[in-house]
């Protein structure tokens, strides 16, 4: 098994997707997604809307990777030859062998074209096979109807609902819905079924 602090860096990547360490200069990659299509952070926590905000979601990003508590990835889709959004890994807990997976998102032209499916399929056999995690946990916005659709597509339980759990943005608080995979999942049948939908 290898762990978080003993990697600089590692790319995940399949004939669709690569992963690569999120860097500041990706900033140019990012930036027409938050000056385009600033709706795509709707029902985040933390907006990337705007050049200040998607510097600021990049640095707090990076911010956290150095804590080793965040591990985030910019997205490449090797089909179109296109950078498509960013997604992480986070609240890592290796004394628990826990982390979230999340942050994700993509621009408009990449939503519902299959590319989620590699990219949590890679993330999830790392998360699983490599660093010898025992859950993967996921949360989105209970009125993110898209979101819940993927995670439970994908193989997620939902456990439960966490009432005006966090502030958003807008000022609203959100309740949190909470989603998992564990590793006995993971190789009971869940792994399977996700390779045969790449």
């Amino acid at each position: 098994m290898i762990h978080f602090d003993t990697l600089e860096t590692f790319i995940l990547e399949d004939q669709r997707v690569m992963l690569r360490p999120l860097q500041s200069e990706d900033l140019n990659h990012l930036l027409p997604y938050s000056e385009h299509e600033p709706e795509i952070w709707t029902y985040s926590l933390v907006s990337a809307a705007g050049a200040e905000n998607m510097k600021k979601y990049i640095d707090l990003a990076l911010q956290a990777k150095r804590a080793q508590t965040d591990y985030p990835f910019i997205v490449y889709d090797k089909q179109n030859q296109q950078y498509a959004g960013s997604t992480r890994f986070y609240d890592i807990q290796r004394q628990f062998d826990t982390l979230q997976l999340g942050y994700t998102w993509y621009g408009k032209a990449f939503q519902g074209s299959g590319i989620n499916v590699h990219c949590k399929f890679l993330m999830l056999q790392f998360a699983f096979e490599q660093l010898g995690m025992h859950r993967v946990e996921f949360r989105a916005d209970h009125n993110n109807a898209r979101s819940l659709a993927a995670m439970k597509k994908i193989g997620c339980t939902l456990e439960g609902v966490l009432r005006e759990n966090l502030p958003t943005p807008d000022g609203r608080r959100r309740d949190s819905a909470i989603l998992s995979i564990l590793k006995e999942e993971w190789f009971n049948g869940i792994k399977e079924k996700l390779s045969q939908r790449l």
